[in-house]
C-alpha cells in the first residue's frame, strides 16, 4: 500500500513538473521562441521616417531634410572582401580593418556601413555595380538659413541605440513629435540568410514626422542677427540677444544670441554653446526692473505718476547705503522722474511702499521663480530665495533690479504683460502643427493671469514713454514713434561680491505704445566701449525698432 502511494506521488509530481515546463515554455517563453523561430525564416529591415520640418510664419523652411542614404553590406553576396573593403572605404572615408570587421562577423545577413550618405557620394558606388553592396533611401537635416535660429532650432545628434534624437531648442522640446514613428520591412530568407526573392514578405510603411510651422518671422530674425553681430563688434560686447514677441499672443517673432553654433557641425562647437541663452541664460535685469515694481505700487494704488519722493542723499538699509548710480541727486521727483532718472534711492521708497510679502507676491505673479512654460529645450527656472529668507536689503535691491536672477524669457515676458494691458500669456514657439496628410493642428494662445489691471498697465506705459523721452537714450529713439521702455545697467555677480568693471546692458520695451506691435529685450554682456545700457543696449533697440517699423508699415505717430 505504501509503495503504491509512493509511485502515485511520484506520478503526480512528474505530471505537475512537465505542466509547469509547458506553461513555462509555451506561455512565458512562447512570445520569445516564436520571435527566435521567425528570425530563422525571415529578414527584417527597418524603415526610418521622415523628420518633420520646422517652418518660419511664412512657410519658409528653416530645418528641412535632403535624400541620403544608408549604405550597408550583404556579407553573403560579397566574392572578394579586401576588393570591396578598398573600394568602399575609400568611397565612405572608413578605413579598410572596419569595413572587413563590420563584414566578416558570423551569422548576419547585413551590416551597416554607414549612415547619411549624401547623393553625390552614392551615384558613383551604384555605378560602380559592387557586389554586397546596398542602398536604403534615408533622408538628413538640411539649414537652407543655415545658422539662423541655431539656439531656438538645436540639432539632430544620435541616441545610445544610434537612432535619430533631437536635442536643445525645438528639435529637443518636439522631438516625439518631429521624429515620426518607424516601419519595417519583413523578407523570407532561405538557409543561408540570404532573401528570396519570390518569398513572403510584409513591409510596415513608416509614418513621417509632423511639421512646426513657428511664430517666428524669417525677415525679422534676419534683422535681429545681423544688427546684434554689428553691435556686439561696435561695443566690444563678450556676448549678446535680442528677442521680441507679440504681446496678445506671446509667440516669439524672433530670437538672436551670439556666440552660437552651426547645427550642420554641431559636434565640432563647445558642448556650453548649446544652450539657447533666451531660456537658459540667468543674470540680474537691473533698472529694467524698475518698470514691475512701479507698475505693482501703481496697482495698489501706493503711487501714481505725480506721487513725490524727495532723493536727498542715500538710502540707509541697516548697515547699507543705497546711491544713486551716478552718485548725484535730485531733490523731489515725481514717480514718473523716478524711472526717467532711473533712481535707485526712489525704488526703494516704492519697495517700501509695497511691503516685502506684497513685493515677492507681484514678483511671482510676474512669472519669476518659475519656468515660463516656452516650448524650448533647456529651460531654466532661475529661482527667487525663499519668502523667509528675504531680509531687509533683499528686499530694497529687488526694488531696483539686484540681487535677484532671471532668465532673458521670464524678463520679455513680465513687460509683455505691461504692453498686453496687464495680462501674462505663455511664450510659445510654435503656432501649429502639421501632419504628413497636411491636417493642420493650431497652437492657441495662452493667457496665464492678469498681474495688474489694465487701467494700471496704461499708466506704467505712460511713464515708459516719457523714461524713453527724458531718459539718458532719448538721443537714440527714432523720431515720431511713441515707444515705451526703460534702460538697465547691472554688475555681474561673482563669488558674493560684484565685479566693479564688468556689466550686463539691457533695454527692454514696446512699440507702438498705444497699441504694441512688438516687444523687444535687449541684452548685451560685458561692453566694452561703455558699461551703460543708454548708450549700447538702447541704440541697438531703437536700431532694430526702426527697421521693424518700416517693416510692418507703422507710421509715425507722435
Amino acid at each position: 500500500m505504501f509503495r503504491q502511494k509512493l509511485l502515485f506521488g511520484i506520478f503526480l509530481l512528474g505530471f505537475f513538473f512537465i505542466i509547469a515546463r509547458l506553461f513555462y515554455w509555451q506561455i512565458l517563453q512562447g512570445a520569445r521562441l516564436a520571435e527566435a523561430a521567425s528570425d530563422q525564416y525571415y529578414f527584417k529591415l527597418n524603415l526610418t521616417p521622415n523628420r518633420g520640418e520646422i517652418i518660419t510664419s511664412d512657410g519658409s523652411p528653416l530645418v528641412a531634410n535632403i535624400a541620403a542614404y544608408l549604405v550597408y553590406a550583404e556579407p553573403q553576396k560579397i566574392t572578394d572582401t579586401k576588393d570591396f573593403s578598398e573600394k568602399v572605404g575609400e568611397a565612405l572615408t572608413i578605413d579598410e580593418a572596419t569595413i572587413s570587421a563590420r563584414i566578416n562577423q558570423e551569422n548576419i545577413v547585413w551590416a551597416p556601413l554607414a549612415h547619411k550618405v549624401d547623393q553625390q557620394v552614392v551615384d558613383p558606388l551604384k555605378e560602380a555595380g559592387i557586389e554586397g553592396l546596398g542602398f536604403e533611401p534615408e533622408s538628413k537635416r538640411f539649414y537652407p538659413e543655415s545658422s539662423m535660429a541655431a539656439h531656438l532650432v538645436g540639432f539632430v545628434g544620435s541616441d545610445e541605440n544610434g537612432s535619430d534624437t533631437g536635442y536643445f531648442g525645438l528639435e529637443g522640446f518636439y522631438d516625439r513629435a518631429l521624429k515620426g514613428k518607424p516601419g519595417s520591412l519583413i523578407q523570407e530568407k532561405d538557409a543561408r540568410g540570404i532573401p528570396i526573392l519570390l518569398g513572403s514578405s510584409r513591409r510596415i510603411a513608416a509614418e513621417d514626422g509632423q511639421t512646426l510651422r513657428l511664430y517666428l518671422d524669417r525677415s525679422v530674425q534676419h534683422i535681429a542677427e545681423e544688427r546684434l553681430k554689428q553691435a556686439l563688434e561696435k561695443y566690444g560686447a563678450k556676448a549678446g540677444l535680442v528677442a521680441i514677441m507679440d504681446p496678445k499672443t506671446g509667440g516669439i517673432l524672433a530670437s538672436a544670441s551670439y556666440p552660437n553654433f552651426d547645427p550642420r557641425q554641431f559636434a565640432e562647437f563647445d558642448k556650453d554653446l548649446y544652450t539657447d541663452p533666451l531660456v537658459g541664460m540667468t543674470y540680474e535685469p537691473g533698472s529694467t526692473f524698475k518698470t514691475l515694481i512701479m507698475s505693482a505700487a501703481l496697482n495698489e494704488k501706493l503711487v501714481t505718476p505725480t506721487s513725490i519722493f524727495d532723493e536727498t542723499g542715500p538710502v540707509p538699509i541697516g548697515q547699507y547705503r543705497i546711491k544713486t548710480w551716478n552718485d548725484k541727486y535730485n531733490g523731489e521727483l515725481t514717480m514718473t522722474q523716478v524711472l526717467e532718472k532711473s533712481s535707485n534711492p526712489g525704488m526703494v521708497h516704492v519697495g517700501q511702499k509695497l511691503g516685502k510679502d506684497r513685493l515677492y507676491n507681484y514678483i511671482e505673479a510676474f512669472g519669476f521663480g518659475k519656468k515660463t512654460g516656452i516650448d524650448l529645450e533647456g529651460e531654466e527656472a532661475a529661482p527667487i530665495r525663499p519668502r523667509d529668507q528675504w531680509r531687509e536689503i533683499d528686499q530694497a535691491t529687488a526694488s531696483f533690479g539686484q540681487g535677484i536672477a532671471v532668465t532673458p524669457i521670464q524678463m520679455l515676458r513680465a513687460v509683455s504683460a505691461l504692453a498686453n494691458e496687464g495680462t501674462l500669456m505663455e511664450p510659445h514657439m510654435v503656432a501649429s502643427l502639421i501632419d504628413p496628410a497636411g491636417k493642420v493642428t493650431e497652437v492657441p494662445p495662452k493667457k496665464e493671469t492678469q498681474v495688474i489691471s489694465p487701467a494700471s498697465a496704461h499708466v506704467i506705459t505712460e511713464m515708459m514713454i516719457s523714461a524713453v523721452n527724458n531718459g539718458d537714450a532719448k538721443w537714440a529713439k527714432p523720431k515720431g514713434y511713441r515707444i515705451a521702455g526703460k534702460t538697465g545697467t547691472a554688475q555681474i555677480p561673482i563669488a558674493g561680491h560684484y565685479d566693479s568693471d564688468k556689466t550686463i546692458a539691457s533695454f527692454v520695451g514696446f512699440a507702438p505704445a498705444d497699441n504694441p506691435r512688438f516687444v523687444m529685450l535687449v541684452v548685451i554682456r560685458e561692453p566694452t566701449s561703455s558699461p551703460w545700457g543708454s548708450e549700447t543696449a538702447a541704440p541697438l533697440f531703437f536700431t532694430i525698432a526702426k527697421e521693424l517699423f518700416s517693416y510692418y508699415g507703422i507710421s509715425p505717430n507722435d
